[in-house]
């Protein structure tokens, strides 16, 4: 089932190229507004569903072109990221050591909105292209062996990446929690849809032309050991969205009026739009391409706008 948020947050099952309301068949949960429902619905899954799938099959659909969708997940307690959790194409001699950031849930977007580059002195803006799953029933202490039961589904997500801010080591926090910085969409397919999370392509495209082209294999810590060591730290909860992490090959500057497409394999296509009202520029290439020619630093410098006359 594909679950997702449309127009003013009515929940909603996408059955092909339309959307059918369901959020009565969900409105006697607990919730501040319709924007808390989905947590619910994950939480209570067992007794919810039939219910939800008799609304949908019954309910009258509207064209998907028609509505304006959100995040499925518009308010997660926890974002939790993966970081370095690629072996890059086979570039990286050893698998990283695993790795995790807290990312703000206040940066949610959904599908056809706007990432904002903030007035802010970033040596560039990228995003990481990764599949994120959401979290069916609150896990701690969780066994690898049972990482399954804990997942409610898949999505598309988008890591957002101010890099370079000073002071030099005060990174992760002021790099990704950025308003805006967490694309998530178009909706949230259930894991029973998905028998294979490590076996989904991953394609990235920036104004049309592919930019990040992998598969979730190259994982460097798959889905099982991610979520038993994350569930070791804290305790995750229904809703709770736990980004795996990018192949950082493909990365590449995002600018003003850039249209940004993440196709994911079994899930569908992400699209979003960035702006820049500095009108910051970098040339149009990514990371691998960039240390291929030879060049210094891990990425392309900027060429214009503001800022950069002092780099």
């Amino acid at each position: 089932m594909k679950l997702c948020y449309f127009n003013d947050f009515r929940l909603g099952v996408v059955k092909g190229d339309q959307v059918v309301d369901v959020t009565d068949a969900a409105k006697d949960l607990p919730h501040r507004d319709t924007r808390d429902l989905i947590a619910g619905v994950i939480e209570h899954w067992d007794k919810y569903k039939s219910k939800i799938e008799a609304a949908a099959n019954s309910g009258k659909g509207v064209a998907l072109s028609s509505v304006r969708l959100r995040s499925p997940v518009p308010r997660p307690g926890n974002i939790d990221c993966m970081a370095v959790n690629y072996m890059e194409d086979g570039t990286l001699k050893e698998k990283p050591a695993i790795n995790c950031f807290h990312k703000a849930a206040t940066a949610v977007i959904g599908n056809g909105d706007t990432m904002v580059l903030p007035d802010v002195p970033a040596t560039i803006f990228e995003g990481e292209a990764e599949l994120a799953l959401v979290i069916a029933k609150r896990a701690s202490n969780v066994k690898a062996a049972d990482y399954k039961q804990y997942i409610f589904g898949y999505t598309c997500f988008i890591d957002g990446s101010a890099r370079g801010l000073p002071p030099p080591g005060n990174v992760f926090f002021q790099m990704k929690s950025r308003d805006t910085f967490a694309p998530i969409g178009p909706w949230l397919v259930t894991a029973d849809e998905i028998p294979d999370p490590q076996k989904l392509d991953i394609e990235l495209k920036n104004n049309g032309q592919v930019m990040q082209k992998f598969n979730t294999d190259d994982m460097a810590h798959q889905i099982p050991r991610v979520i038993e060591w994350l569930s070791s730290i804290h305790p995750l909860e229904p809703g709770d969205v736990v980004a795996t992490g990018t192949n950082h090959r493909g990365l590449n500057a995002f600018m003003d009026g850039d249209k940004i497409e993440l196709t994911i394999e079994k899930i569908g296509t992400l699209k979003f739009n960035v702006k820049d009202e500095h009108k910051r520029t970098w040339e149009r290439t990514t990371r691998s391409q960039h240390k291929d020619a030879g060049k210094e630093g891990p990425h392309t410098p900027q060429t214009g706008g503001k800022y950069a006359a002092a780099k």
